[in-house]
């Protein structure tokens, strides 16, 4: 994936190989940070239109128009993967959807902040799906940055948790977020991006409208609330998944959730900048911890073969 260094002699040449794994990989781990900061300006913008619109047709609306638009940019984009990436695009999308459903239907019982805590633990279950599917070893420093991330999401977000179906219903949307995550990195390629990216969102869209048709599909009211939906659709949607679907193609698994759960920290930061919510300790602990993991996951030291995209077995 990199261009080769120049061997020398002596003990330096492994290290200066890791170092500029390292130095590479800083690109698309700036991508996915700057992906998370626009989900999690997001936050601020849906609150009011998913108040008039069930969860599942904004949602089944806005990958619609998200797939249409990188569609028309890119018509070529599908019809150069190839039968093996088409399906596995199907695959994705699929998996994504129904991560959303699970997470919407979860929401309705549980409170936000639990929903928060409970989605996040996706920073958990990545690296053991990685494990069980990629065979893919998880550094200790790795597990140290896990653990980080989801004390930073519970002081974040946690004020209570009781188990019950809510809560069952939005593991298991952690579940499906770390298995697409996992999915995600193995499968993509760098130079299909875009047509992973236009076909994973055409199915999350119909998984979201099989699930919105029984009610009727709701669409936007206003024009501010076409705008945010164009925005959520096209920045936070369409040029989102497209970064995510390339940085993914050059980040292990493991670190790419890591550094993903710092889209909390961004919904608060933008909570506290633009609606006016208080600054706290418990926010300031929070973020401090979950920067902390993305630190200690992307950063800090590792091997050669941590820096290394895993593949499934046979591929």
């Amino acid at each position: 994936m990199n261009p080769p260094t120049p061997q020398r002699t002596g003990a330096t040449a492994p290290s200066r190989v890791g170092a500029s794994r390292s130095v590479h990989a800083l690109g698309p781990a700036a991508a996915l940070v700057a992906v998370t900061a626009v989900w999690g300006s997001t936050f601020v913008v849906i609150k009011d239109v998913t108040q008039t619109i069930p969860v599942a047709d904004f949602l089944a609306v806005r990958f619609a128009i998200a797939a249409a638009v990188l569609w028309l940019l890119a018509p070529r984009s599908v019809a150069r993967l190839g039968p093996v990436l088409r399906r596995r695009a199907l695959v994705l999308g699929a998996v994504y959807g129904v991560a959303q459903l699970l997470q919407t239907w979860g929401l309705a019982m549980v409170s936000a902040s639990v929903s928060g805590f409970l989605t996040g633990l996706y920073v958990v279950l990545t690296p053991v799906i990685a494990a069980v599917l990629l065979r893919e070893s998880v550094a200790r420093a790795t597990w140290l940055a896990v653990g980080l991330a989801t004390v930073g999401l519970a002081v974040l977000s946690l004020d209570g948790l009781a188990i019950g179906v809510g809560e069952l219903l939005t593991v298991a949307s952690a579940a499906a977020y770390a298995l697409h995550i996992v999915l995600l990195g193995a499968w993509s390629k760098p130079g299909h991006a875009v047509g992973l990216a236009v076909l994973q969102m055409a199915v999350i869209s119909v998984v979201c409208g099989v699930a919105a048709v029984p009610g009727g599909v709701v669409l936007p009211s206003t024009s501010e609330q076409w705008w945010v939906m164009l925005y959520i659709a096209l920045v936070a949607g369409a040029l989102a998944m497209l970064t995510q679907t390339w940085a993914q193609a050059r980040l292990p698994a493991t670190r790419a959730a890591i550094i993903m759960t710092t889209e909390p920290v961004f919904a608060s930061t933008f909570g506290v900048l633009v609606d006016g919510d208080p600054l706290t300790p418990r926010f300031v602990l929070g973020a401090a911890f979950v920067l902390a993991a993305m630190y200690t996951a992307e950063l800090g030291p590792r091997g050669a073969r941590e820096g290394a995209v895993a593949h499934l077995p046979g591929e």
